[in-house]
This record gives structure tokens, sequence and C-alpha cells, in this order.
């Protein structure tokens, strides 16, 4: 019970999750998450802490990072729909600056497997959604940042029109709204 498929994605180390799910007339079951599941698919994270977060439609949060104390996330949708986002900060990597977007929700219950040195984001796409994500470390506020969302360099196409969204309708917190560009990032070698 509870096998897991794992995706490869164009960005190595980010995984797309597909449980086995169990279901008939009186519903559904599935595993969300078991240690020895997804140590035998190669993800190896001991997790340390759980984020449930509700937003309604339009809210983009991100894209986030820590500059110290990376976390690594699994992240699913229990309710409603998210694009979520995923950049990759690794310096080394052949996809630095890359990112990718895969959509979870209530109805695909995909999770996403993001390693650490990635930064993170959501758009909510229906009228509400909530979203659970285990972190591999844990919150540390002093060293939280931030790439803003609409940065020209790393071009990330939101989709808004596909979701009936315009740029105005969209909801950040006065946080987001101030974040980096992509090149201070580089500049300041990945600090704030």
């Amino acid at each position: 019970m509870g096998k897991l498929k794992k995706i490869e994605t164009e960005i190595e180390g980010v995984y797309i999750i597909e449980p086995t799910i169990f279901g008939d007339e009186r519903g559904f079951f599935f595993e969300s998450y078991n240690k020895r599941d997804f140590q035998e698919i190669g993800i190896l994270d001991e997790f340390v802490q759980d984020n449930h977060s509700k937003s309604r439609k339009g809210v983009l949060r991100g894209l986030h990072f820590q500059t110290e104390h990376s976390q690594g996330k699994l992240i699913r949708v229990i309710k409603g729909g998210v694009l979520d986002i995923a950049v990759d900060l690794r310096k080394d990597s052949a996809t630095f600056g890359k990112s990718i977007k895969v959509e979870l929700t209530e109805e695909n219950r995909r999770m996403l497997y993001i390693p650490k040195n990635f930064a993170h984001g959501f758009l909510t796409i229906t009228e509400e959604a909530e979203c659970l994500y285990k972190c591999n470390d844990y919150y540390y506020p002093e060293y939280e940042s931030g790439i803003i969302w609409n940065d020209s360099e790393l071009n990330i196409d939101w989709e808004l029109k596909k979701y009936n969204l315009k740029k105005e309708d969209l909801i950040f917190s006065e946080k987001d709204k101030r974040h980096q560009s992509f090149k201070e990032y580089k500049k300041a070698g990945g600090e704030r």
C-alpha cells in the first residue's frame, strides 16, 4: 500500500510525485507521506516542519527562499488549486536561474518535491486554495528573502490569461512587493 510514482522534471532534483489513490463509493484514501516509500524513490529528506496556507484566487506568494538554512519542500494542495513555481538558485547547476511550474490541485493530488537552494512561490488559481508543505529545515525569519515575482530575467509565465486573471487582480503581501531582482540577488552573491 502507498507506492509512489516519481516523475522527473526538466530541472534535476525537482520531482512531481503521484501517490497511489484508493477510491470507491465512500471517497478515497492515500498515504500523503510515508518515509520508507519516499526513501525508496530517492527522497531522503528528514522533514522537520509542516506548513498550511490558505489563499483566495489571485494571491501570489513568493518567490521565497532563506539565505541560510535553505528549505527543501514537499508541497501538495488539499483544497482548490495553485500554479506552483520553483526557481533553481544552485549556482553550480546547469539550470541555475531556470524555473519549473506545476499545477497542483485537490483533483490531481500531485505533490511537488523541491530540494534546498530553490526560490518557491505559487499563484492561487481557484476561488480558494489550501496548501500543505513539509520542510526539511526550520523557518528562520532573519534569513528570509525573495526574488520579485515578475523579474524580467527569470521571465516566468504565470499564465494569468489561462486562469482568467489580470495583473491588477493579483494580491501580494507588502513584503512580496519589495523583493529584489534576480540580478540583485546574483550581484549580492545570494544574500538579501
